[in-house]
């Protein structure tokens, strides 16, 4: 379909697909609680008010506001983009409370670390329901969205330094393992593919 970039979409794909194998990579070889806790290090004031704030970029009410922005500027994308918000939601869901029902999170995970995890004071920090990360999912969701659906290339390296920021601030809140994070990234891609594929059978049979 003209107005979709699949070029641009498998791009980011790869990129993407590569920031995760990376990420599981070393949790594997350093263990998933060592990574955590070195990418988890206090980095200061500023960096705790930055990631405070920077993850509400995978937070549900981005989607709100991703879906009205369409909905005013390009109505023939809402389809897709609803799509993408139930496979998301669904699969995530459904890994948390069917596959790894449970899965504690790293206060909980570490216990006996509570003394040196890094967590921001005033944010509640969650105990299970550790795989995959949502935020991560929803901001890199977002991510492929925005290079499919824009022509331009821009968003390929913005969007994806913009995405992994919000995998990287549920690491830095002690809300997720890095693990959690790569976790999120193969969620979005298989939403994104899946919606793709579902629109635009759609939009041949309105064709037809």
């Amino acid at each position: 379909m003209q107005f979709y970039n699949l070029n641009n979409l498998h791009k980011a794909t790869i990129i993407s697909l590569f920031a995760a194998i990376i990420i599981t990579g070393f949790s594997i070889i350093l263990g998933k609680e060592n990574l955590f806790l070195i990418l988890n290090t206090d980095l200061g004031k500023i960096a705790d008010i930055f990631f405070e704030y920077t993850t509400y970029l995978g937070d549900g009410v981005i989607w709100a506001v991703f879906v009205l922005f369409f909905l005013w500027k390009d109505k023939k994308q809402f389809l897709l983009i609803l799509f993408s918000i139930i496979i998301s939601t669904i699969i995530v869901h459904f890994v948390k409370g069917s596959v790894f029902v449970n899965q504690p999170r790293p206060l909980e995970a570490l216990p006996h670390l509570k003394n040196i995890i890094h967590t921001i004071p005033g944010i509640t920090i969650h105990l299970v329901g550790s795989f995959p990360s949502g935020h991560t999912t929803q901001a890199f969701t977002m991510y492929l969205l925005l290079c499919l659906i824009n022509k331009s290339n821009r968003w390929i390296a913005t969007g994806f330094v913009l995405a992994i920021i919000v995998g990287y601030s549920r690491v830095y809140q002690a809300q997720h393992f890095p693990i959690d994070v790569a976790g999120g990234i193969i969620v979005a891609i298989i939403t994104v593919y899946s919606s793709y594929f579902i629109n635009s059978k759609i939009l041949q049979k309105r064709k037809l």
